[in-house]
């Protein structure tokens, strides 16, 4: 494969994510899972589609398991945006900050690490058995907060999130990122 070939493969990785939290924060009925299983599962089969592995999970001698799963995990150490640390240190002095997240707890909590983010707590979609944009996660976390959702700012680089946030009762602050934002008339969203 080309390395546009993996860049593809990784944004369908990507996309696949973004399916499977909408579809879990639609139907309360559908068993709930970890980003980091879906993650697993997700890149699992997608080294299938792409006939990279078989069906039985053997991927051919290119891979071990330990290997699949160690790149299922790459997401655990990710980098944070150039201006995010000194961000949250700035908000740190006034206010308390906090990940809200559909990401599970270990995957925040060492991507927290990693990144050298002080977010003073970590609250994940993993707490309240949903995913963003399900309300019942904006409104879980302003309570264990001890707060009324107008009293919360929801900081995003996603409009969908900042719209679910709002719709929850949140002050909403959007930080243009690029290639972050999942709408496809990118000009339209920054027009929001």
């Amino acid at each position: 494969m080309s390395d546009e070939d993996w860049g593809a493969f990784a944004q369908e990785w990507r996309n696949s994510y973004y399916k499977f939290t909408r579809s879990l924060a639609a139907d309360a009925s559908l068993s709930w899972k970890t980003v980091d299983d879906h993650h697993l599962e997700s890149l699992q089969e997608l080294l299938f589609n792409h006939g990279l592995g078989r069906e039985d999970g053997d991927f051919g001698g290119l891979w071990n398991h330990l290997e699949v799963k160690e790149m299922s995990l790459i997401w655990h150490k990710l980098d944070p945006w150039p201006d995010t640390v000194a961000g949250l240190e700035a908000l740190n002095t006034k206010y308390e900050t906090c990940t809200l997240s559909n990401g599970n707890i270990a995957l925040l909590t060492d991507m927290k690490e990693h990144g050298g983010m002080p977010f003073k707590h970590i609250y994940s979609s993993e707490l309240f058995n949903s995913y963003k944009p399900n309300p019942a996660i904006y409104l879980g976390a302003a309570k264990r907060l001890g707060l009324e959702p107008s009293q919360c700012v929801m900081v995003a680089a996603h409009l969908g999130d900042l719209e679910a946030a709002k719709n929850c009762g949140y002050h909403t602050v959007y930080v243009e990122r690029s290639q972050e934002e999942q709408n496809e008339n990118e000009e339209e969203a920054r027009k929001k």
